[in-house]
């Protein structure tokens, strides 16, 4: 009796996860994609309805499957009381908070100005303020929040969840942001790299779907890589990897804010671009202007974007080389310069990888914007399989039951 029960929750999560990934589908689709007989999925469709944690709905995303013949078949997703996640993604210059169900739909989202880079105690304190904005704009209780996915723009040592580097993030250095944002907030946090998460995101939900091998570039006043080999997030031995922007391409260049000379950061991230347009544009040019002179075609702009493509293609040429992805998808700010940064990047990549390699990698835009690395940090918690486990739905309340009671 026990082994069959035991089977009974492996099959419901398994239905689970299924919905937690593709967001709403049809019963059909359900067995498609758990490999469970349509029979075990409607019984399992009508435990978990009856428990509260399904809903039908008349619509369905485009993939999913409906057959030729027939009346169109209801889909299912999971309902707000199966629980919802958190996103918060701390960037340079702001802060963007999020909520959605479990089924990837965002409920509520709202950002804020603020200097980051400053004090770690003041960001995370104006993140909890935002966050119950958030929750209350999207009628969430903090009891039905299951956790948090965090984006930090620094390195994170994965041994301690502190940001590890004193001169990255200097105002964060050392912190425990992960513990810090858990005392705060009062539900389980998962913290990463915002690169990480934007390359999760674009995965999940943008321009990297079905793919398992991509390579993810955040250009803004930083350049970061998130790495997704095998379909997983790569971090590496103690969380550094796709530390882009501080590999060297001068060696006698100026010196950067990680101590180096000639790192990519200092001729490729906006503070450079800047620099040299400035001169001819005004000191008050603006990354905002900056990128309007560039979408107007002027040709001093477009000519620092195309250098700094090909001096990112360079360093990109190399990365291919050993990981041999299929996509290297380019997000952030300065992403929005699309033409002439993509076609040095592409020109660089063709140059200098291998011609087998180069030929097997897309060079392309996100379409996420400045939302995949919040997305990214839904996905982060929405995709961890172990948090809503057969033992978390059993111990959610019957509704059938509260209201007989």
């Amino acid at each position: 009796m026990g082994s069959l029960e035991s089977l009974r929750d492996s099959n419901r999560s398994r239905v689970i996860d299924a919905l937690r990934r593709r967001g709403s589908a049809s019963r059909s689709d359900l067995a498609r994609l758990t490999g469970l007989s349509r029979t075990t999925v409607t019984t399992l469709v009508a435990d978990l309805h009856t428990r509260g944690l399904i809903v039908e709905e008349s619509t369905g995303p485009a993939h999913a499957e409906t057959g030729s013949r027939g009346r169109r078949p209801a889909f299912l997703r999971l309902a707000p009381s199966a629980g919802a996640a958190l996103g918060i993604d701390f960037g340079h210059r702001l802060i963007r908070v999020a909520v959605a169900d479990l089924g990837s739909t965002v409920l509520a989202e709202q950002t804020i100005e603020l200097d980051v880079d400053a004090a770690a105690c003041a960001a995370m304190e104006a993140a909890s303020e935002l966050t119950e904005v958030v929750l209350a704009a999207a009628k969430i209780q903090r009891s039905q929040i299951i956790g948090a996915g965090v984006g930090i723009p620094g390195p994170i040592d994965h041994a301690t969840g502190a940001v590890a580097s004193m001169t990255i993030l200097p105002g964060w250095s050392g912190v425990s942001a992960g513990r810090e944002l858990e005392r705060l907030l009062e539900i389980p946090v998962r913290v990463d790299n915002d690169a990480n998460l934007g390359a999760l995101g674009e995965v999940t939900y943008g321009a990297g779907q079905g793919l398992s091998d991509v390579v993810y570039v955040r250009l803004t006043s930083g350049i970061g890589s998130g790495l997704i080999l095998g379909g997983r997030l790569h971090h590496g031995a103690n969380g550094f990897a796709g530390e882009l922007g501080h590999v060297q391409v001068q060696a006698d260049g100026v010196v950067c804010r990680c101590g180096n000379r000639g790192c990519l950061e200092t001729v490729a991230a906006d503070g450079s671009l800047l620099a040299l347009l400035r001169p001819a544009h005004g000191d008050d040019l603006t990354v905002r202007g900056m990128l309007e002179l560039v979408a107007s075609g002027d040709l001093g702009a477009r000519r620092v974007f195309n250098d700094a493509g090909r001096a990112l293609g360079r360093v990109l040429a190399d990365l291919c080389n050993h990981l041999n992805p299929a996509a290297i998808i380019v997000g952030g700010e300065l992403s929005a310069a699309v033409g002439p940064l993509l076609d040095g990047i592409r020109e660089s990549v063709h140059r200098y990888a291998q011609p087998s390699v180069a030929d097997a990698v897309e060079v392309k835009r996100g379409v996420l914007g400045e939302r995949a690395e919040v997305l990214g940090a839904l996905a982060l918690v929405i995709g961890d399989t172990d948090r809503l486990n057969s033992a978390d739905i059993a111990a959610l309340p019957d509704p059938i039951g509260e209201r007989t009671a």
